[in-house]
């Protein structure tokens, strides 16, 4: 599923036109001898859609659809679907003249799809509502009417802050996690503009702790916040953790001037911008926990579905390290470094997953 986040921060999906019957679909095709299904999913999306992106490993969910043959009979298939974040449009493509395609609203998309699972799985990409601010949707209320009540508790009121920008802090500091995954899984393609994507992350990482040290501030000085302080700090301070861990990575890449990485290390960068797209949308849906308490469970249950997925990776890409490095011991240690830092990283965002869990028992 070919996507990328709008300016207005909706999501947009690329559908194609089938060959036959000039529907509407997602790019798909059949496994490719060598290539982990994600990654043949990609290759598909290159060759019906001309799309190039970071292909997450960890599939979004599946759908099952009667495929018809060239003989006119049809059998059942179950297609698997995987998030690809799309960084580039080729100018030419094999399938380029076969095919229209268009880039739609999530739920617009879902509306076009024949199918109605895959409907389903591509709704769920859809936009954070729009949401009033807190001091349009608590403090006047509630300020007002203790104005009324208790004179002095005006005066007194009008000595402290109004209002925190909590929730706009967090989706700033959300943006900086999306930002900085991206630019981790473009520089692990050893691409020629490795040196501004580890600036780009650096960069990003000065930013999120700009933003963690306005949030520790405004706890310290506003009057009334949303949640528990000791739950906005927790918040804040994974997500901060996990921008952190990405620009450790990056470091690490820098200090030993490594170029080529293994493609267990670019699928663990995948997850990476999956979780950091989940979280942005658990961020926003925050402001009325209340009213999205189902979604953020679904939200969260991605993430600790995606920390799993990592955990195996992980193990898979040590072990592969390990019997590389053929007896160089210097050379296991980097890449077992790296390894660490981007599985930190994801666990990172099941930590956001656990205190957004939190929040939700708590107020919701």
């Amino acid at each position: 599923m070919p996507y990328r986040i709008a300016t207005s921060g909706g999501a947009e999906v690329m559908l194609i036109t089938s060959r036959e019957t000039r529907r509407w679909v997602l790019p798909k095709g059949n496994l490719i001898k060598g290539l982990a299904w994600h990654q043949a999913a990609a290759h598909e999306a290159f060759e019906e859609a001309g799309v190039i992106g970071i292909a997450c490993p960890t599939a979004l969910g599946e759908y099952r659809y009667a495929k018809r043959r060239r003989n006119g009979t049809t059998r059942e298939v179950t297609v698997a679907v995987f998030p690809l974040a799309v960084t580039e449009q080729a100018s030419e493509w094999p399938e380029q003249d076969e095919r229209e395609s268009c880039w739609l609203p999530a739920a617009e998309a879902a509306r076009l799809i024949e199918e109605a699972d895959l409907g389903q799985l591509i709704s769920g990409f859809r936009p954070p509502p729009p949401q009033a601010s807190l001091a349009e949707r608590i403090v006047p209320s509630v300020q007002d009417s203790a104005r009324r009540k208790w004179p002095l508790l005006a005066w007194f009121h009008a000595l402290l802050p109004r209002q925190g920008r909590f929730f706009e802090l967090f989706e700033a500091h959300a943006a900086t996690l999306v930002a900085g995954a991206e630019a981790l899984a473009l520089l692990l393609r050893g691409t020629a503009e490795r040196e501004q994507h580890i600036a780009e992350i650096l960069r990003r990482e000065q930013q999120a702790d700009d933003i963690a040290r306005d949030v520790l501030h405004d706890v310290r000085r506003i009057f009334v916040t949303p949640f528990d302080r000791s739950a906005i700090i927790g918040l804040i301070g994974v997500m901060d953790d996990a921008i952190d861990q990405m620009n450790a990575t990056a470091s690490v890449i820098a200090l030993y001037e490594v170029c080529e990485f293994p493609e267990t290390m670019r699928d663990i960068a995948g997850i990476l911008v999956e979780a950091a797209r989940l979280t942005t949308e658990a961020i926003a849906l925050l402001r009325t926990l209340g009213a999205n308490a189902a979604r953020l469970h679904e939200l969260t249950a991605r993430l600790i579905q995606l920390e799993g997925h990592s955990d195996e990776l992980y193990a898979i890409g040590l072990k592969d390290a390990f019997r590389a490095a053929d007896g160089n011991a210097m050379a296991f240690v980097v890449q077992r470094e790296l390894y660490g830092h981007l599985e930190n990283a994801v666990d990172r965002f099941q930590d956001i997953a656990n205190e957004i869990q939190g929040l939700v028992i708590d107020h919701a």
